[in-house]
């Protein structure tokens, strides 16, 4: 079983849906967590309810935390994935071991909810889930 850390800037929805997906998808060969350099403190609500009620994940245990938990932290993270969006000036963190980041451009959705009806935020979220599905299974298809 490898461990997966995925980190974001606020680790509120990118690294959230990611770790959803590994642990709910992949949980017989990946044990997902996330964190954030920057942590909102909270998830997403919109991203909470979109993987709660349209994809039956339990988000019942997760919460927004400092990748620096995982630093000192007793389990061993095998694999390092950043999902922030360079091309938005977002600062994404710096893991120790270079060799274990894999980074990954997504586009912030928590920036384009906050003034979306509930028609575009579902389209949101949606894009974004599937944006990263789509690269957790590119990412697990080259192992």
């Amino acid at each position: 079983m490898k461990n997966i850390l995925f980190v974001c800037t606020g680790n509120s929805a990118r690294s959230i849906i990611a770790e959803s997906i590994i642990n709910n998808e992949f949980k017989d060969k990946f044990k997902a967590y996330s964190a954030g350099s920057n942590p909102s403190g909270k998830i997403n609500e919109d991203i909470k309810e979109f993987l709660e009620k349209n994809k039956n994940y339990d988000l019942s245990e997760y919460r927004s935390k400092n990748f620096e938990i995982y630093l000192s932290s007793e389990i061993k993270i095998d694999q390092v994935v950043t999902v922030c969006n360079n091309a938005n000036n977002e600062v994404c963190p710096i893991w120790p071991e270079k060799n274990q980041i894999i980074h990954w451009d997504i586009d912030d959705p928590v920036s384009k909810l906050k003034n979306a009806n509930n028609d575009e935020k579902q389209i949101i979220i949606r894009s974004t889930f599937n944006n990263i599905s789509t690269k957790i299974k590119n990412w697990l298809n080259e192992k």
